[in-house]
C-alpha cells in the first residue's frame, strides 16, 4: 500500500527499473508510491549505479535492528490537520534533506532547513528544532547561522515573546541565486585577470579567456532569469493580497 514499508517484490521492480534507465517518478508511479520514498530507498542504498534489491533489503534489516537500540525517531511533522499520511511526510523529508546535503549544504544545515521548509508556517523556534531533530541546542544554532548567511533563514522576533523564530519566505530560492550571479561575475572577472597575467595567446592564458567568456554567458542568462523570478514573485504577490 501507498506509504506502507517496500517488500522485496518491491525492491526488486526498483533494480530492474534503474536498470532500464527510469526515473524515480516513473518508478513511483509503476508501485504506487512517492517518488520520495524511491529517491530515499535507492539513495540510502547503494544509488541508482549501485542499487540492488536483496543488498538493499539486507541492510534496511540491519538499520532496523540498530534502530530498536538508538534514540527514537524524531516526531512526526504534524500535518495542521491537512490529513497527510505521517510516513510519507517523514520518507519526503528524509529524502529532501538527502538532496540539500548533496547540493553541498552541510547535513546539519540540510536537515535545518528542510525541518523549517516542510511546516506549513514557514517558521520554528529554536526549540521546536531541537525537539523535532533531536540535537542539541549549540547544533541549531550553529546551523542558523550559517543558513543566515547564505540568505536561507531570518530571524524575527515571535510576537509578544522575547524568543526568536527561524524564518524562510518565498525569495529563498531567488536570494541563492543572486549569490550564484555574484560569485559567476567573480569568477568571471578572476578568469579575465588570469588571461591577461598568463597572456591570452598562450595554453595557460587561452584557457582563462575561454572561461571568462564562458562565465559572461553564464551571467547574462542568470541575469535574464533572475528578473523572470523578480516578475513572478511580484505577480504572486499581488494576487494574494486581491
Amino acid at each position: 500500500m501507498p506509504g506502507g514499508r517496500l517488500t522485496s517484490e518491491d525492491r526488486q521492480h526498483i533494480a530492474a527499473g534503474l536498470a532500464e534507465g527510469l526515473g524515480y517518478a516513473e518508478l513511483g508511479r509503476r508501485l504506487g508510491r512517492p517518488a520520495s520514498t524511491i529517491m530515499r530507498e535507492v539513495t540510502r542504498n547503494g544509488g541508482p549505479d549501485g542499487y540492488g534489491a536483496d543488498r538493499a533489503a539486507e541492510a534496511t534489516q540491519s538499520r532496523a535492528r540498530r534502530a530498536k537500540k538508538a534514540q527514537p525517531e524524531a516526531p512526526a511533522v504534524p500535518d495542521s490537520g491537512y490529513g497527510r499520511d505521517p510516513e510519507a511526510v517523514q520518507d519526503f523529508t528524509e529524502a529532501f534533506t538527502t538532496l540539500l546535503a548533496q547540493s553541498g549544504l552541510p547535513k546539519m544545515e540540510a536537515r535545518v532547513l528542510a525541518a523549517v521548509f516542510t511546516t506549513d508556517a514557514g517558521a520554528l523556534t529554536a526549540a521546536d528544532l531541537v525537539q523535532r531533530l533531536r540535537v542539541s541546542a549549540a547544533s541549531v544554532s550553529h546551523a542558523v547561522g550559517f543558513l543566515e548567511q547564505q540568505g536561507l533563514l531570518r530571524r524575527e522576533r515571535v510576537p509578544g515573546e522575547r524568543r526568536e523564530r527561524y524564518v524562510m519566505d518565498d525569495e529563498i530560492w531567488l536570494r541563492s541565486l543572486l549569490g550564484a550571479a555574484e560569485m559567476n561575475e567573480t569568477l568571471a572577472g578572476m578568469a579575465r585577470r588570469g588571461a591577461d597575467v598568463l597572456g591570452a595567446d598562450t595554453p595557460a592564458g587561452g584557457r582563462f579567456a575561454s572561461s571568462a567568456e564562458l562565465f559572461v554567458l553564464i551571467g547574462e542568462s542568470m541575469r535574464e532569469l533572475l528578473e523572470r523570478c523578480q516578475q513572478h514573485l511580484a505577480a504572486q504577490g499581488a494576487r494574494r493580497e486581491k
